[in-house]
């Protein structure tokens, strides 16, 4: 062998050595692989830059852009408490999450569907107390399979299908003949998820350490009286589940309840009294039907995208110690709003407006977005920390958000144009219709998961490049010659470990010729073989680079590696035995 070919394999084993070992940023490593191949001329510079030109990692870019328009509209809570409801325990909302998502997969491609159920599991475990770590990885697995039950279901499917029609024009398969695969899988899939992530899946939920440290406020918040809310008890809507947050007591018609019980009913403007920490006060804010009381941050004269809420720490010498808040034109002084006042750590009984001021107080305002630059060094605050991503969403764009994405999928779905093109359409649309702000658009965009999965792109590139795969594929030819099933068997492995080092499309393009020898080798009909490079090229469960889908739920999951490799394996053993099984009788040698 080539002194490239063991420089390669080299390089691809201490990556995921580096992954699976260390805390290192995925990005990072992988970006660090594609500068080490390049300046050993494994590869091109050209090609190893190629990923940041491929049109699906511009895709996912895009779609960034577009899920961003719906969490500031705040439709993804609105239409996941309209379809979805409230899930009554773990087991139930993960069948929701991976069974909505399943059948969108089967007609979408993979990416969209995972970008956008991640803020719905996102607000899911915020709202109701759900490990985010038991919800986004079984649905991405599922999204992945279900992939399989359709010819355009995953672009992988599209890719070895069309090298197929290349060279065997006479080759006999309909849209749907992949769901005698896809759909036992997929069913599987489901089952082994709900069964066994509790065991296999850590709670990576918020650790709770840091909320009992955690800065408390208490804060007003308004039942609307139109809203989803009204009718409700504090349990149904989710308040009962929060962590890190909970109802201290309801002004109701100027009567005061205070032994707030998960079945206590919600009533049109009721006025709320909520005690929590600041992660806590955003996601209650986002809840479709309430917002801050009417006397505190709703006389802002600033638009929704405008608002950011900022933690400020009152100086010896400010001019606001000894005064009480209603008496301090704090509004009118700094153009800003006072949420809630921490003394110590811990909220300060009583209305906001009565509490008088001492040094050292942490005050939780409303401001605009210009209110930091203009404030970080006043001499009347000791620090002034603005909160990021903390703008209350605006439900009146919601229905306008959400008509931008199903038109991106009707529009995609039919082919009337790309989804490359589609996707970046339904980007700009979200600016231009007010959904966002330019500014939040460039912001939403993960620039690190982006670059790193386009730093992937190398790895494939020189597998190929260095002769790596072809030789493990003549290997494979000699091996199994003259046996069907175990040549099927062997060329399923292979490809699983090709696409879990690669692109699922990269490995099914390099397998597919590989899958055509076998045959011939073994006397067999190929398309046994070529529906196992269909599987094998998407089941990239083990690792995070497997399939470019993995990368995204990586980060909002907080996930590592091993999590994949714990969960993804016996996942992959229990698919690689079904398509053994099913393949050969459904496409027969």
């Amino acid at each position: 062998m080539s002194w490239e070919i063991w420089f390669t394999v080299a390089v691809v084993l201490t990556v995921l050595f580096v992954l699976a070992t260390t805390p290192a940023p995925t990005e990072m490593v992988l970006l660090g692989a594609m500068v080490v191949l390049s300046v050993s001329e494994i590869i091109t510079p050209s090609q190893a830059l190629s990923g940041f030109s491929s049109t699906g990692v511009m895709t996912i870019a895009a779609l960034y852009v577009v899920i961003a328009g719906l969490r500031e509209t705040g439709a993804i809570a609105w239409f996941s408490h309209l379809v979805f409801g409230r899930p009554k325990s773990l087991l139930a909302a993960q069948a929701k999450l991976m069974g909505s998502s399943a059948l969108l997969s089967t007609v979408i491609n993979n990416t969209p569907v995972v970008a956008m159920f991640i803020p719905i599991a996102q607000e899911w475990s915020a709202r109701f107390g759900f490990p985010i770590s038991r919800l986004l990885l079984p649905m991405n697995n599922v999204v992945i399979l279900a992939g399989l039950c359709t010819l355009i279901g995953t672009s992988t499917n599209l890719a070895v299908y069309g090298l197929l029609m290349q060279v065997r024009p006479d080759a006999d398969l309909g849209l749907f003949d992949l769901v005698w695969i896809g759909v036992p899988l997929t069913v599987v899939g489901i089952a082994y998820a709900l069964v066994f992530s509790k065991y296999l899946l850590p709670d990576r939920q918020g650790p709770m350490e840091q909320l009992e440290n955690a800065r408390e406020y208490a804060f007003e918040v308004r039942v609307h009286s139109t809203g989803p809310l009204v009718g409700k008890s504090i349990a149904e809507v989710g308040l009962r589940n929060l962590k890190s947050a909970y109802v201290l007591e309801i002004e109701r018609r100027g009567r005061l309840i205070t032994a707030v019980g998960p079945d206590q009913v919600l009533q049109a403007d009721d006025r709320l009294t909520c005690v929590g920490v600041v992660d806590a006060i955003k996601d209650l804010r986002r809840m479709p039907g309430i917002t801050v009381a009417d006397d505190q941050s709703f006389r802002l004269n600033l638009k929704h995208a405008q608002r950011q809420l900022v933690e400020l720490v009152l100086s010896q010498t400010s001019p606001l110690v000894g005064n009480r808040v209603k008496d301090s034109n704090f509004r009118e002084r700094y153009g800003a709003a006072i949420l809630s006042v921490s003394r110590d750590g811990s909220r300060v009984d009583g209305k906001v407006g009565d509490i008088v001021f001492r040094a050292g107080d942490t005050l939780l305002v409303e401001a605009g977005y210009k209110f930091f630059d203009e404030h970080k060094y006043d001499r009347d605050f000791l620090l002034v920390s603005q909160l990021h991503d903390s703008a209350p969403p605006d439900f009146r764009r919601a229905p306008v958000s959400l008509g931008i994405l199903v038109l991106m999928i009707v529009v995609a779905t039919l082919e009337w144009v790309p989804l490359f093109e589609a996707s970046f359409i339904a980007a700009g649309l979200m600016v231009a219709t007010g959904c966002m702000t330019t500014q939040r658009a460039a912001a939403s965009i993960e620039y690190q998961l982006v670059a790193g999965i386009a730093a992937a792109f190398s790895l494939g590139v020189a597998l190929t490049e260095s002769g790596a795969a072809g030789l493990a594929g003549t290997w494979l030819v000699e091996f199994a010659q003259g046996n069907p099933w175990l040549a099927l068997t062997l060329l399923y492995v292979l490809t699983v470990v090709v696409t879990e080092l690669i692109t699922n499309n990269a490995a099914g393009v390099l397998m597919f010729p590989i899958a055509l020898s076998v045959a011939e080798a073994a006397g067999s009909n190929y398309m046994p073989f070529v529906i196992a490079v269909m599987v094998g090229a998407s089941a990239g469960f083990i690792t995070p680079i497997g399939y470019q889908t993995n990368l995204m739920v990586y980060g909002p999951g907080g996930y590592r590696f091993m999590d994949f490799v714990r969960f993804g394996l016996p996942l992959n053993i229990i698919c690689g035995i079904m398509t053994v099984i099913i393949v050969p009788r459904v496409w027969s040698f």
